[in-house]
Formats: structure tokens, C-alpha cells, sequence
């Protein structure tokens, strides 16, 4: 099985009603899961600037809640397999919809896990995080690869979204770099800027290059992901992470195929805009190419050096496989398993049965329930296709226990015995600090 450490940080958007503000409720949600150390410990230290103590806290199942520029956030535990990650992204909502039912808030507050807010354009995200091995050969030749699949993989991860930022035109320009759209395959697209930054708010990139890895830095990278969508369906989400870890294996091995966009960034927003096949991008030597096929060489490669390895990579690459066909053949057949897929066929249908023209602005209030957490209110949850990623006993156990063979579980472990020492703490993602008795370090996030 493939050796790497996955987690994802999930940003909610929060509807109130009128008479609330979301920035009342949202530390009450928060503080109700650490109250009498329900499910985590609070911090008590400062971690930033911007992170008084107080702000945030770990979970016992190793993940972590904290409010970041005024939203709502939730990290997974350490993962070390794609099903892990799917399930505990999905224990987060868990996590949180309890201390809504509790605070008797299920009428008044909604989260929602989507990137836009349509009222004033603004954008939240949902970060990915890979952990790679120092010694990963990042040629140009590879990194330019990586981001070729980076940017292709939309077309089997983006979430849909009604609308579009204002067509943009980048510096020096004279023409704009694309039109206005009704509905579009990502949500995140019209804000991805660059293909290589350090930041995560503005020029924001495909991938992330600042070198941050929460561990052994002479031994560890972290790839930092933030131009994916928040996916609503299990299925999604696990073709998002578990083929690119498929791809990050590639990279370890020097196996990539050489694939090479002339400009990645349009490339990813023309593709958000084509719902329908053929997809084409245009390839470093002025080519175009169809995109479905570029991603089919991933998953031939990988195919033929990771097939039978493991149950998880057999499904996955079963999956990959399934998806680029349905693709390239009827993306309608994908309802259920690709969120912007159910979402296009979840609103052609509404438009039909109120007889409203393709790009009401009803559809926006329409788009933001497909996101709810609440799943009686969502509109994407009830069309998941039926599998076990969200087996309700797995996820009960998500809610409360951290996953095996990462550094989450010596974490949590830890936090408990602080519970019966009643002593002062500091917790950090590689570090737990037991009062004044000792410092343990855990710089290695496979050590469990």
C-alpha cells in the first residue's frame, strides 16, 4: 500500500437567519465540542497571531476545529489511506451537526460545505495535504506533469457552481481570458491564479509551494493543495485523494508520463466552462489534446505499476477507470458519483419542473443546498451512490477514535492521560507538551 500521510481541511460557509450573526454562533459551535472535553481539548496557548487561545482545539479522533478568518474549519486526523480520508472528512460534519442539534440551532444555523459565496463573490477553501519523501525527484519534467494531472483531474472532482466571478483579463492583457458562465464544473477555478505560489489567499496557485511539512524537514515535504472543490459525494472525494495519491506514487517512482500544459491555469478554467465532451487542453508544444486521455495515460501507468497491490488501489483504479469512460460517453450515467455531475442534473430538472430560464438566480439559493451538511437538507448527500465509505459504524468510530498508523493516534492518546493529569498542555500537530514534565516530539507522522 502506498506509504503517505492525507488529510483535508474543510472551510463551511454558514447560512443564519436574519435575526442572527454567524459570527455569535459559530465560537458557541466550536466551544460546545471541547466543553467538559466532549470531544477534543481547547487550546490554551496562542499558536499565531491570528490563533489566540482559545480559538481552536485537537479532537480526540486526531483532527482539529478551529475558526480561521471567520469561518469555520475542520482538519482531518493523519491519514494513511483514501477511505480514511473520506470517512473522517465525513465525522467532521458529524462532529458539528451534533453541537448544532445541541444548541438547539437546526432551524436558525446551516453549515454548508462549498467554496462561494455568490452574495459577495468571495471565496473559501478546501485544502489537500500530501505528505512526499525529501528525496522525491522533482524534475522539471515531473513537476510539470503533476501539475498536467493537477489541473486535468477537475473534470472528476469539481463540485459544480452556478455562475462565475467577472471574466478575467491578466496583466498586459487586451482580450479577456474568458466569458461569463450560467453553471460550471468547478468552483474554485475563476480564483486559481497562478500555477506555482507561496500564498493561500491571494495569487492563488495549483500548487502550493510554500515548504511547510509538520514534520522532520530533513526527511518530509507537504504537498499543500488549495485549488480543489469541497466535494459533497463520498465517491468524489475519494477519486479526488485517492487518485492523486496514486499520481504522488507515480512521482516517487519517476514514472510519471511526460505531459506538459502550455498554460495550466487557462487550461483548468476552460475546462470548468465545457460541460460536455470533447474536453481538449493545449499541450506544452502547441497540441491540443483530448483531456480524458491525457488523464487515461495516469491511470495506465499507474495501472500497470500499482495494479494488485492493495484492495483500496484495485477499487480506485476500477473507479478511475469507470469515470473517464462514463466521461467521455454520458456524463449523465455519473449521477450520484461526481458531485457536479448530480448537481447540473439536479437543476436542469428543477428549471424544468418551475418552468425558470437556465441561469435564474434561484438557482443560487439551490446551489448552496446542495452543500448542506444537514442530510435533510441536502441535495447532493441523498444521490450518493451506495458503498460502504460511509459505513455508520466507521463513521461513529471516526467521530471518537483516531485512525491507525499515524502519529494521530499517539496525539490522541496523549490528550487522554492529559485528561486524568488535569495539568497545563500544548498541543501542535508534531508536538504534545505535558505541562512541565515532558515534551514529546513526533516528527515522524507514521509513528503511531
Amino acid at each position: 500500500m502506498s506509504r503517505r500521510i492525507t488529510g483535508i481541511e474543510t472551510e463551511y460557509g454558514c447560512l443564519v437567519d436574519g435575526a442572527l450573526q454567524a459570527s455569535d454562533w459559530l465560537p458557541r459551535i466550536r466551544d460546545w465540542l471541547f466543553e467538559k472535553h466532549r470531544y477534543g481539548l481547547i487550546d490554551r496557548h496562542d499558536r499565531d497571531w491570528d490563533e489566540p487561545a482559545g480559538n481552536g482545539g485537537f479532537l480526540f479522533n486526531g483532527g482539529r476545529v478551529y475558526i480561521d478568518m471567520g469561518h469555520l474549519e475542520y482538519c482531518t486526523p493523519e491519514c494513511t489511506t483514501a477511505t480514511e480520508v473520506v470517512r473522517y472528512d465525513r465525522a467532521g460534519d458529524l462532529l458539528l451537526l451534533e453541537a448544532i442539534r445541541e444548541l438547539g440551532l437546526e432551524h436558525r444555523v446551516s453549515l454548508i460545505r462549498n467554496n462561494v459565496d455568490h452574495y459577495t463573490g468571495a471565496t473559501f477553501g478546501c485544502h489537500e495535504n500530501y505528505s512526499l519523501d525529501r528525496r522525491t525527484p522533482l524534475t522539471e519534467k515531473n513537476v510539470l506533469a503533476l501539475l498536467a494531472f493537477l489541473t486535468l483531474r477537475v473534470l472528476y472532482c469539481g463540485a459544480g457552481r452556478v455562475g462565475a466571478i467577472r471574466p478575467t483579463r491578466f496583466r498586459g492583457e487586451l482580450v479577456m481570458r474568458e466569458d461569463p458562465a450560467l453553471f460550471q464544473i468547478s468552483q474554485r477555478a475563476d480564483y486559481i491564479q497562478n500555477d506555482f505560489f507561496e500564498w493561500v489567499q491571494h495569487n492563488r496557485a495549483i500548487i502550493n509551494t510554500r515548504d511547510e511539512p509538520l514534520a522532520d524537514p530533513r526527511l518530509f515535504r507537504r504537498l499543500h493543495l488549495i485549488h480543489g472543490d469541497s466535494n459533497v459525494l463520498p465517491r468524489a472525494l475519494f477519486l479526488k485523494v485517492g487518485t492523486t495519491r496514486l499520481v504522488l506514487d507515480l512521482l516517487d517512482a519517476d514514472a510519471l508520463p511526460d505531459i506538459a500544459l502550455q498554460d495550466a491555469v487557462t487550461s483548468l478554467r476552460a475546462l470548468s466552462r465545457n460541460l460536455r465532451p470533447p474536453w481538449w487542453a493545449t499541450l506544452a508544444n502547441g497540441k491540443p489534446a483530448d483531456a480524458l486521455e491525457l488523464l487515461d495515460a495516469f491511470r495506465s501507468r499507474a495501472r500497470q505499476l500499482f495494479g494488485g497491490r492493495d484492495e483500496e488501489t484495485d477499487g480506485l483504479l476500477e473507479l478511475w477507470g469507470q469515470v473517464l469512460t462514463g466521461l467521455g460517453a454520458a456524463p449523465e450515467g455519473l449521477v450520484g458519483t461526481l458531485d457536479w455531475v448530480t448537481k447540473e442534473h439536479l437543476f436542469r430538472q428543477f428549471c424544468a419542473s418551475e418552468g425558470l430560464a437556465w441561469g435564474d438566480p434561484w438557482l443560487e439559493s439551490q446551489d448552496l443546498e446542495f452543500h448542506q451538511i444537514h442530510p435533510k437538507r441536502s441535495l447532493g448527500a441523498p444521490l450518493a451512490a451506495p458503498d460502504d465509505l460511509w459505513n455508520p459504524g466507521a463513521l461513529r468510530h471516526a467521530m471518537m477514535q483516531p485512525p491507525p498508523g499515524s502519529r494521530a493516534q499517539m496525539r490522541s492518546r496523549l490528550m487522554r492521560e492529559i485528561l486524568d493529569k488535569k495539568c497545563s498542555y500544548f498541543l501542535d500537530w508534531e508536538a504534545v507538551e505535558l505541562g512541565n514534565e515532558r515534551r514529546v516530539r513526533m516528527l515522524n507522522p507514521f509513528q503511531s
